[in-house]
């Protein structure tokens, strides 16, 4: 059980049924009447965020979501086909489950997928990832006064990223998925 005390950003819940998590959370203790916590909560399956209040030293359950290493095989007529690591399992995942990673979805790759009674509802790709650029305009030499500037790439799975002046089409990069900067070249 999770009380309203133990609230912190990132905690998970079920409420209604459904797994959420805070996002935000505020304790108002006014002058009259109890206690009460004031929380931003999102819908991990349907990603709807909203506000709710509850009283101080109200408990909830613990949402039982389990995470799964899932590499990514293939897509096949819309489906998204991921194998389980450890089960070797299948599973196929539909457009919109995916929509979040579509632009980091890259095949041989392993994510990991968040189930919740048992049944799949989110993907989240690597921290980082090595992708290669199929697109980008060539660097000139003087496009700058303080050597800072960057130009736009589009890598092999379709994301377009800020990288240094001096990156060409075929070089393979670093990328953080969760802000989807460039970090360096690989060799």
């Amino acid at each position: 059980m999770i009380a309203t005390s133990d609230f912190k950003k990132g905690s998970k819940i079920l409420f209604r049924g459904e797994p959420y998590m805070v996002l935000d959370f505020q304790h108002v203790k006014p002058g009259k009447g109890g206690a009460f916590m004031r929380t931003k909560m999102k819908n991990m399956i349907t990603g709807l965020t909203h506000e709710e209040t509850f009283r101080s030293g109200e408990k909830f359950e613990n949402p039982g979501l389990a995470y799964h290493d899932m590499q990514f095989l293939y897509e096949d007529d819309g489906l998204y086909q991921f194998m389980d690591q450890e089960s070797f399992e299948q599973i196929a995942l539909e457009k919109k489950q995916i929509a979040e990673v579509l632009e980091y979805l890259k095949e041989q790759v392993v994510y990991t997928v968040l189930y919740f009674k048992e049944r799949p509802i989110a993907v989240t790709p690597p921290m980082f990832m090595e992708l290669k650029v199929t697109e980008t305009m060539p660097g000139v030499r003087g496009d700058t006064a303080q050597g800072g500037a960057t130009k736009p790439a589009t890598m092999e799975t379709g994301v377009v990223v800020n990288v240094p002046l001096f990156v060409q089409e075929g070089d393979l990069l670093k990328i953080d998925t969760r802000e989807g900067i460039y970090i360096e070249r690989v060799k």
